[in-house]
């Protein structure tokens, strides 16, 4: 009863943050969108493909590493924190060094962008600071101590408004591209801020001497085996996001579209549709958060009765949210964005991914617990397949004359095959539990 308490209360605490976190960073959008304009948002969105392939590099899935270590309980808990750290930061020196020297290669010569450079060079400054935030966050979730991360999130968002309306309207008066570069820069200071949040809520009886701090070469090991194969699925499936914006600009533009409705349509399709389309993320990331310590401890002790039944719970939940989200998305999609963005930009995308969603939103669910598992190699497996499928099929629906539908029809492809493999190898290992 005690451990179903801890699931249900780490859930509950990480949905009711995710409300808050998420109202907020609606509001925040849409002040910063109707500032800067679909423009800089098309620019923007360019840049977010190569932007999420570098930072999950940068910090190694270390959340859910350090989340799975620390809940396992076989560990001390400070060197797991202290070699994750030390890790991390070589990893950042390398990434940070290559994103300056390729900056201009990359906006040039693949995104065919030049006002991107600056946007990349902005990013690489914030993935030191981001990977430091993202171990104390992991600490916090093996602990299953949830309110320091919750309270530390809002805390970003409330400081993230706070720049933007202060700020981007006088940069924007300056420059466009500024503008853009400005969310990576507010990043840094929020992700400061998060820091010294979670830190003070830290235990005072931690004793920390220089032993601790030394790196471990027992706990890298098992932090490198549960790490890499977790990392490397995310680096497939962003080198897919990275090369999409790629793909499409360069086979639209060969297809005679004009740069200026790709960047419009490409920056309506992320700011606006996919933005509408992920509003129930919040409670999926809340619940798989919750859930990867959680089956870490149930697969551990062989409590496989436990263990099925939180999966279950899991996905109920989230087909529950899903299923009901997409049909208000369906009837009311139309007044829903006209009241967020005061635009119906992205409404017609929205009409057609709004049915096939509620598979989207068990993805993270039905891999979580593969993670949870020790069958992240089968995760990494899935989304190789995933991507080259994705991949293939947008290069071919590019040259159709069918504009951005050509990403949706991708999108749509990718999500059925990546969920029909997850819940065949989920019921497969189930089945042997």
């Amino acid at each position: 009863m005690k451990k179903k308490n801890i699931f249900i209360k780490s859930t509950i605490i990480l949905i009711l943050g995710g409300v808050i976190t998420k109202i907020l960073g609606f509001i925040i959008r849409i002040i910063y969108t109707r500032i800067v304009g679909a423009e800089v948002i098309g620019l923007y969105s360019l840049v977010m493909p190569t932007y999420s392939l570098l930072i999950t590099i940068a910090t190694l899935a270390l959340p859910t590493t350090i989340s799975k270590l620390i809940a396992e309980g076989n560990h001390n808990n400070v060197k797991i924190v202290s070699t994750s750290t030390i890790l991390i930061m070589l990893i950042n020196l390398v990434v940070v060094i290559f994103m300056l020297i390729s900056a201009k290669f990359i906006a040039i010569n693949l995104l065919h962008e030049e006002r991107c450079y600056l946007l990349i060079i902005s990013m690489a400054l914030t993935f030191p600071i981001i990977s430091i935030s993202s171990i104390i966050k992991g600490y916090y979730y093996g602990k299953q101590n949830m309110i320091p991360n919750v309270v530390s999130n809002v805390i970003e968002q409330v400081i993230r408004g706070l720049l933007i309306y202060i700020f981007v309207p006088i940069i924007m008066k300056k420059s466009e591209i500024l503008a853009a570069c400005s969310l990576f820069l507010f990043s840094f200071i929020e992700e400061l801020v998060s820091i010294i949040v979670n830190l003070l809520f830290l235990p005072k009886n931690i004793k920390i001497n220089k032993v601790h701090l030394k790196p471990d070469k027992y706990t890298l090991k098992n932090i490198l085996n549960i790490s890499l194969p977790t990392v490397s699925s995310r680096i497939i499936g962003n080198i897919g996001y990275f090369f999409e914006p790629i793909i499409l600009k360069n086979l639209l533009l060969f297809s005679g579209y004009s740069n200026n409705y790709i960047l419009v349509q490409y920056g309506a399709y992320n700011a606006y549709t996919i933005t509408i389309l992920t509003v129930p993320s919040f409670f999926i990331t809340a619940i798989s958060s919750a859930l990867i310590p959680e089956i870490s401890k149930h697969y551990l002790d062989r409590s496989n009765n436990l263990l099925l039944k939180r999966l279950k719970e899991a996905l109920f939940f989230s087909l529950i949210i899903g299923i009901s989200y997409s049909v208000l998305l369906m009837f009311f999609g139309s007044h829903i964005l006209n009241a967020i963005y005061n635009t119906n930009l992205g409404l017609s995308y929205i009409k057609v991914l709004a049915p096939i969603f509620p598979l989207f939103y068990i993805e993270s669910i039905l891999m979580s617990f593969l993670q949870a598992i020790n069958k992240a190699s089968i995760t990494m497996r899935i989304t190789i397949i995933g991507v080259i499928i994705k991949l293939v099929v947008l290069a071919i629906t590019s040259l159709l004359h069918i504009g951005l539908y050509s990403l949706i029809i991708s999108e749509i492809v990718n999500i059925f095959v990546v969920v029909s493999l997850n819940i065949y190898y989920v019921r497969k290992y189930t089945k042997e539990l």
